[in-house]
């Protein structure tokens, strides 16, 4: 049985779905973002607590189809942005084709239906929220952040940084640390 699972966006979502399973004594074939597969069918009643227990943590079973592939769409979406540190050139549109198994014109109109903008800028503000956390960390040039996250260029990282934060970088990074507060302050 498979249970398709909103907001389930990180490693520590599926520690937490996980350790909720165990719990219930609900034996896992397999985890990942958005999607649990469970050895058995669940009955009814078994599904519908497991749902409430997810619920109090911020998740939601999803039922239907459409919520499902919008889900998928934006957990592909947050493994490319966030936790794929290849240096491969990635073609969005075949990338969710490929995993999703729907033309890419159904998902981007689906996508853009349901959540009201583009598949393109909602990978665009996941990798600008990436940027951000590896400007915060301050270990990687701009440079370097550019050529992990597959930038043509810094101009043009900085450019779409600005347009969706309306904050350059360095200012960002700038104000960031200026309300840091040294650690023997805290």
């Amino acid at each position: 049985m498979t249970l398709f699972i909103k907001n389930m966006v990180c490693n520590r979502c599926i520690m937490v779905v996980q350790n909720e399973l165990d719990k219930l004594g609900l034996n896992v074939k397999n985890i990942k973002l958005g999607e649990v597969t469970l050895e058995k069918e669940l009955s009814p009643e078994e599904k519908a607590h497991f749902g409430r227990v997810l619920l109090t943590l911020g998740f939601e079973i999803i039922d239907d189809k459409k919520s499902r592939i919008i889900e998928k769409i934006k957990n592909v979406i947050i493994d490319l942005a966030h936790h794929q540190n290849s240096n491969n050139k990635t073609n969005l549109s075949a990338v969710l084709s490929n995993e999703l198994h729907h033309d890419y014109n159904y998902l981007s109109n689906l996508f853009s239906e349901v959540e009201g903008t583009t598949i393109e800028k909602y990978f665009i503000a996941q990798k600008i929220e990436k940027v951000k956390e590896l400007l915060v960390y301050d270990e990687l040039s701009l440079s370097e952040i550019a050529f992990r996250l597959n930038y043509s260029s810094v101009a043009y990282l900085s450019n779409q940084f600005k347009k969706v934060t309306g904050l350059t970088p360095s200012y960002f990074k700038k104000v960031r640390e200026d309300k840091r507060k040294p650690l023997d302050e805290v």
